[in-house]
């Protein structure tokens, strides 16, 4: 009877997994917690490395990469993704959900992804091709430092069919026609292709750039194809050049981060403790138990920026203190104080600091 009972119990474990769907989470190697960010850097990356293209030999490579669509396309929309947690992927079927799916992967990487390499190469084909569009993308040094996505619209234009028809993929021929007996006249003649006639509609897309941690101010970041169409070829490519905007209270340079801080005469003469907020709203203490003098520099170790192409090596951040010394005047009593705590004689030394 316990036997009966027991294969009845997971039966009914099995049932319920069944419905209950794919593990969206598991798909993504994500926890439930995890934020949008996390989301779709999770999804960027675990694209490039599943993407058919790049898996040729593995039969299920197409059906992993459909399930990462999948999963990304219910986790980062808020309203499916609470259905998903309450109900699993059968609620957002019910829901209709699972209906409106689309692929994602051109939101991040464009229409074409060569997987050697950021942009295609036309050095050894003739396709036309349309023009490459160029843009400036400002971001802040917070979202330099923290690693940030960004969404764009693109409003493109697309070939659309029209009625009619064109001419298209005209070319130069030799054409041979017979004059007389033995005789023979060659001449070159335009050849055209008889085409269905087109017209562009402009569509709006929305593209997901990666502002990734530590990344250089220059940085190109491509979307192939997503560039000026082209009558009878390819789409250029539309190129995002990284530019990183002044920040009000940190200077960059390379990895390492650079800021200036002000503290009283009393500060620099008895030391201070206190803390400074960092990019990402962390504290940072700087702590000084001895006399500062001004100009003095403060490293504090690991508190820059990630490199970008391996984010465990991380810069410093240097604090160089300024002082500001009290307006008021100094009685007598007050001067002869100050001479006896210090006991300095009165020496100048003129040099040049440049």
């Amino acid at each position: 009877m316990k036997f009966f009972s027991l294969l009845i119990f997971l039966l009914i474990c099995l049932v319920t997994l069944i419905s209950a769907g794919r593990d969206f989470y598991k798909i993504l190697n994500l926890p439930r917690t995890a934020t949008v960010n996390q989301i779709k850097k999770s999804y960027r990356k675990l694209a490039k490395e599943l993407h058919p293209d790049k898996n040729k030999d593995d039969p299920k490579a197409q059906e992993r990469f459909q399930d990462l669509g999948a999963a990304y396309e219910a986790l980062s929309d808020p309203d499916k993704r609470k259905i998903y947690d309450k109900h699993g992927e059968e609620g957002l079927k019910q829901q209709g959900g699972a209906d409106s799916f689309h692929d994602p992967f051109s939101s991040f990487f464009g229409d074409f992804f060569h997987f050697g390499g950021g942009s295609r190469d036309d050095g050894h084909n003739h396709v036309p091709r349309g023009g490459d569009l160029v843009m400036d993308l400002y971001v802040t040094l917070e979202e330099v430092y923290n690693g940030n996505f960004i969404e764009v619209v693109r409003a493109k234009p697309v070939a659309k069919q029209t009625s009619g028809s064109r001419k298209c993929n005209c070319r130069m021929e030799m054409r041979t026609t017979q004059m007389g007996p033995g005789r023979f006249q060659m001449m070159q003649e335009q050849v055209c292709d008889e085409c269905p006639n087109i017209k562009f509609v402009t569509e709006e897309k929305v593209l997901e750039i990666e502002v990734e941690a530590g990344v250089a101010d220059g940085y190109e970041i491509p979307f192939l194809a997503e560039g000026e169409p082209h009558l009878e070829g390819e789409p250029g490519d539309l190129k995002f050049t990284i530019r990183i905007q002044k920040h009000p209270l940190f200077e960059r340079k390379k990895n390492d981060l650079y800021t200036n801080l002000t503290i009283t005469l009393q500060d620099a003469l008895n030391g201070f403790n206190l803390t400074i907020t960092h990019l990402d709203g962390h504290k940072v203490t700087i702590n000084r138990e001895k006399i500062t003098w001004p100009g003095a520099r403060i490293k504090k170790k690991g508190e820059g920026l990630p490199q970008h192409d391996q984010n465990n090596i991380v810069g410093d951040l240097y604090v160089t203190i300024d002082v500001a010394f009290p307006k008021t005047e100094l009685n007598d009593e007050q001067r002869e104080i100050v001479k006896n705590l210090f006991n300095q004689e009165s020496k100048h030394r003129l040099y040049n600091g440049l």
